[in-house]
């Protein structure tokens, strides 16, 4: 089974050991594991704990599925393209990057995005005669995947037929759904359920993250034996003292109640997709009522002098391939006293041990916090700004006007009236990014939200901006691609700790792409996304900013970041 050891600063291990306490004590982890609701907020909690006994139901992989696997191969598909966002698409995102591809079998990949450049990336790599689709969604309401589902089904009876298309798609979502009652009318090869009881975040275990993994060749009988381990350790007949998941879980509520709320993800390089994951879980989790837990993910580690004294570091070291770099580094954080909980990952088939202790922890952490880790209010509220954008668009064929309060050059800024009345003044864009920047402070983070086109160019850009303000400033920084964020940490960012400096980065087009049966096109979704997720920061009373890029990308993301520089 995966280790765990905890390196903490004398004050803060003390604390943690009272947590623990309390809860053998109270016998928490038994009454976790009996549902009862009143170890968070006594509300619908023990209606989302579907996710406890999964494995035990999934350790052994159905006839249906393993009927379903044999059929595929006997296909031949050389892909399989996932459409989906948050939960429905992370898990399976973090099995194809760990595992893939799996030779003879399709190759996955995933498309959490309504960027039309992407998009388009996408439909390049794809041949829709031999691609399989996998339509993933628990409500089967959730736009991103239904628009990319109408778009992609469009392709694919372009390319066979509408008789033949819907044996290349398969539905993953939960039963009665809207999704359901499309793969049944379009002859979908297969649906799985969902489990209604389980949320999107903790589903990683369950079909939404299994079916998909199975398609690209994982062995799943060999993945969730490995998990059903760690499932036994974390029973609520083991107390919280001696409890994997419940160790987590103390260490990350209690340090998060003592102010180090930065938890800071450190992942060896043939794991390292699994903190995007774990992103989404903790922030969608904990990230509300003014509370929770902020994650950072792919944050290049430093030396100790470039950290406040707001974070926790996990670890999650690969043993069959480890980074000795890593280790040298997390080494040097530790003798300098910042906390860090070194987790041991024996290779890559016991990853599926981790999804569960961190679901544990999570709910663990979201007790010691005093909030409900089942709910997501705050994501509710920027789909439903979004749906008013768009639906306005369909009635009148535009989005609303807005003006900038300033423009420089290629560069255009957009703030709601609290925002722009703090950064008034400033007559060219560097003035006012340097103001902007100057409103971190000591505890606080910067959110660099990009509703760009998620390559690995933009990215590399966009991680030397965030390092640059992390080692100028002294704070922790988060980088998220929109919309994929918004099912993600956009939860924390809006409903958390009003501890973000948000930086929202929006560009012109280089596409447009239709989006069959609408008259909104997938740019015109992203542009509503991106207005609505700002709205909602502002509502909030958020420290936010948005950059519209105008004209060519790739240099006005050089020239961000050259602003960037400068500012910080």
């Amino acid at each position: 089974m995966n280790g765990i050891t905890l390196q903490l600063p004398p004050e803060l291990d003390s604390e943690v050991k009272r947590t623990l306490a309390d809860w053998d004590q109270g016998r928490k982890m038994q009454r976790l594991w009996q549902r009862d609701a009143s170890l968070w907020t006594n509300q619908d909690e023990a209606k989302w704990l579907g996710w406890l006994d999964i494995v035990n139901g999934t350790a052994r992989v159905s006839p249906e599925l393993e009927a379903f696997l044999r059929d595929i191969d006997q296909e031949r598909f050389p892909h399989a393209l996932l459409l989906g966002m948050g939960g429905s698409s992370l898990c399976p995102e973090v099995m194809a990057q760990t595992f893939g591809p799996v030779k003879g079998k399709p190759e996955l990949l995933v498309l959490d995005s309504t960027d039309p450049v992407q998009v388009l990336s996408f439909r390049k790599r794809i041949d829709p005669a031999r691609t399989l689709f996998i339509v993933s969604s628990k409500s089967g309401s959730t736009l991103e995947p239904n628009i990319l589902f109408q778009y992609f089904w469009a392709e694919t009876v372009k390319a066979i037929g509408q008789e033949k298309a819907g044996r290349h798609f398969v539905a993953i979502t939960d039963p009665g759904s809207k999704m359901e009652q499309v793969a049944k009318e379009h002859r979908f090869r297969a649906i799985f359920p969902g489990r209604p009881s389980i949320g999107g975040r903790y589903s990683a275990l369950s079909n939404f993250g299994m079916v998909p993994a199975g398609v690209m060749g994982v062995d799943l009988p060999r993945f969730l034996g490995s998990t059903l381990t760690m499932v036994e350790a974390c029973a609520g007949s083991v107390p919280a003292s001696k409890n994997p998941g419940g160790i987590l879980g103390a260490v990350l509520g209690t340090l998060g109640n003592a102010g180090r709320n930065k938890v800071t993800l450190v992942t060896s390089p043939g794991i390292g997709d699994v903190g995007a994951w774990l992103e989404q879980l903790l922030a969608e989790s904990t990230g509300k009522q003014g509370k929770g837990l902020i994650p950072v993910d792919r944050e290049a580690l430093a030396s100790p002098e470039s950290y406040g004294q707001d974070r926790v570091f996990a670890y999650l070291r690969l043993e069959s391939a480890p980074d000795t770099a890593q280790d040298r580094a997390v080494d040097a954080l530790a003798k300098a006293g910042q906390p860090v909980v070194r987790i041991s990952v024996e290779e890559p088939y016991v990853l599926g041990q981790e999804f569960f202790r961190w679901e544990i922890a999570t709910a663990v952490a979201g007790s010691v916090l005093g909030i409900d880790p089942f709910d997501q209010p705050d994501v509710e509220a920027s789909k439903i700004e979004t749906r008013k954008l768009t639906e306005a668009y369909e009635k009148t064929g535009s989005l609303p006007d807005e003006q900038p309060f300033l423009e420089d050059g290629p560069v255009a800024l957009f703030a709601d009236p609290a925002n722009a009345m703090a950064l008034q003044g400033s007559k060219t864009f560097s003035v006012v990014l340097r103001k902007h920047l100057g409103r971190l402070g000591a505890g606080d983070y910067l959110g660099l939200l990009a509703y760009v086109p998620m390559t690995l160019e933009n990215e590399a850009v966009l991680q030397a901006a965030r390092i640059r303000v992390r080692d100028a400033k002294k704070v922790a920084t988060c980088l998220g691609f929109g919309p994929r964020f918004l099912h993600s940490t956009g939860q924390a960012y809006k409903g958390g700790p009003n501890q973000g400096v948000f930086l929202q980065v929006t560009c012109d087009d280089a596409v447009q792409l239709p989006v069959p049966g609408q008259k909104y096109t997938f740019g015109v979704v992203k542009a509503a996304q991106a207005r609505g997720d700002f709205e909602v920061l502002a509502a909030g009373k958020r420290r936010a900013l948005r950059v519209h890029l105008r004209g060519p990308l790739d240099a006005a993301l050089r020239k961000l970041r050259e602003s960037i520089d400068q500012a910080a």
